[in-house]
């Protein structure tokens, strides 16, 4: 691959290189920012708001600013100004601080212009998958290194012990490879994880079939002579294998299935929260799978980290635990306390299945408790075109609230409201409240000691769990 002058010298690990990320604090830029640093460049960033990963990016070196404007680029000395600007897909063209790069001539590009230069002479570990994604990485970053292998890696979380971003020093670097704005299709990886392919991004990808050719195109990245570990237990992926050519990369299928490659058998839920089931290798036994976290989900999650461990070398018994001692990450059935005999739980779900599959695992979890979940729609392409989906989603809670849309990205055009999921769902117990602040208000009034309140969603409505604690505290 033939590079431009930043590019090399970035794939040099040129330590004069200057880097400036608009949107730092995201959880994307602020991995690659961890990653820079620790390879001893000259960092700098911008964000919206004040954060806790901005705090710490700044005690590790980088240059934080709160505010996107021109000037955090045009008053700098012109010895000082980046040579390269990253930005996340939530920068427009409009904004000011990009428009300030274009005009000084300085390069703006996104992850999928970026990486391929951050990874040069790595063997790259990409996870892909509409869920999961973050979980599986940090699993197979826990695994690789428990087992020698000081890989570096990209998380999208903050993982206990890793943090989310790091150098390493082995030639093996895991990223956790997002699909949005194509930027998986920028990697050319030595081994591909796909968890599942089950249309989203509805914004990015119009049709689901426009989604599946993206994660074709994502396998005919992979090396030739390198490895593809899939879900067989997922329809979207079973169609993606069907695409494989004859030659090419070596395919490892994992699942529950009986006939995947590494299977797993007889889940039952542990004492706690956690999860355990018999492990099948080529169709042999190979002893027990045992996690800390809930769920069938994160059983699959962990046979992908499984496959990719060995398949490095790792021994099985190493691997095996490595995982059962995965505690979990950030925003991923994250416990956030107890207060007044009331559970709160946060996790990341903004899609009908990982809703879903949060929920069933709560209800294993707690199995005699009442259930209350707060949803936070992400985006209005995603809820008008998942509606009835989603509304369908639910099943699992006794209670449940859709607060208002988080924009993210999106402009609301008026063409969808949360009152409509409300609407479509079939649920019994289900009612809209807009803002956050009112959630709280009628869960303080209606929730009851032994109750569990799960907030749901990719936006800030994890703020909700967080105030009610703080009102049932006082």
């Amino acid at each position: 691959m033939a590079f431009n002058p930043w590019q090399t010298r970035l794939s040099n690990r040129d330590r004069s290189l200057r880097v400036h990320l608009i949107g730092i604090g995201g959880a994307g830029l602020s991995a690659i920012a961890s990653v820079l640093l620790d390879m001893g460049l000259q960092v700098s960033g911008s964000d919206r708001q004040p954060g806790a990963l901005l705090q710490r990016l700044a005690e590790h070196g980088a240059q934080i600013v709160i505010g996107q404007r021109a000037e955090n680029l045009t008053e700098r000395p012109l010895a000082e100004r980046p040579d390269v600007v990253l930005i996340s897909s939530a920068v427009d063209a409009q904004n000011p601080e990009r428009r300030a790069a274009e005009a000084l001539g300085i390069p703006v590009v996104k992850r999928n212009e970026f990486l391929p230069a951050l990874l040069a002479g790595r063997r790259v570990i990409a996870v892909a998958g509409t869920h999961g994604k973050t979980t599986t990485t940090a699993m197979t970053v826990q695994a690789l290194r428990c087992g020698g292998i000081e890989c570096g890696y990209i998380i999208g979380s903050e993982v206990p012990g890793l943090g989310n971003g790091a150098a390493g020093t082995a030639p093996e670097f895991v990223i956790e490879a997002d699909e949005y704005d194509h930027m998986f299709l920028g990697l050319h990886p030595s081994i591909a994880v796909i968890t599942n392919v089950e249309w989203d991004h509805p914004d990015c990808y119009p049709t689901p079939a426009s989604f599946r050719r993206a994660f074709v195109q994502f396998t005919d990245n992979v090396d030739r002579n390198g490895l593809i570990v899939a879900c067989s237990d997922d329809e979207g992926v079973r169609r993606v294998m069907a695409y494989a050519p004859s030659r090419g990369p070596r395919w490892i299928a994992y699942g529950l299935n009986e006939t995947a490659d590494l299977g797993a058998r007889n889940v039952r839920s542990l004492p706690g929260q956690g999860v355990e089931a018999d492990l099948v290798w080529w169709h042999a036994p190979k002893g027990k799978l045992e996690l800390a976290v809930p769920g069938v989900h994160n059983v699959r999650n962990a046979l992908a980290a499984l496959a990719v461990g060995v398949s490095c070398g790792v021994s099985m018994d190493c691997a095996l635990e490595a995982l059962r001692g995965y505690q979990g990450s950030a925003r991923r059935f994250e416990w956030k306390g107890e207060a007044g005999g009331v559970t709160v739980i946060d996790d990341y779900a903004h899609h009908p299945t990982e809703i879903e599959a949060t929920l069933n695992a709560a209800r294993r979890r707690y199995p005699d408790r009442r259930i209350w979940a707060v949803f936070q729609p992400h985006t209005f392409s995603r809820t008008q075109r998942m509606l009835y989906r989603m509304g369908e989603s639910f099943d699992a809670a006794d209670r449940v609230i859709v607060t208002d849309i988080y924009p993210a990205r999106e402009i609301d055009d008026g063409s969808v409201h949360a009152r409509e999921l409300v609407a479509a769902s079939p649920h019994p117990a289900i009612l809209y409240i807009g803002a956050l602040e009112d959630v709280v208000a009628y869960l303080v009034e209606h929730v009851a000691p032994g109750d569990v309140v799960i907030t749901l969603g990719a936006g800030d409505g994890y703020k909700v769990g967080e105030w009610l604690l703080e009102r049932l505290q006082s």
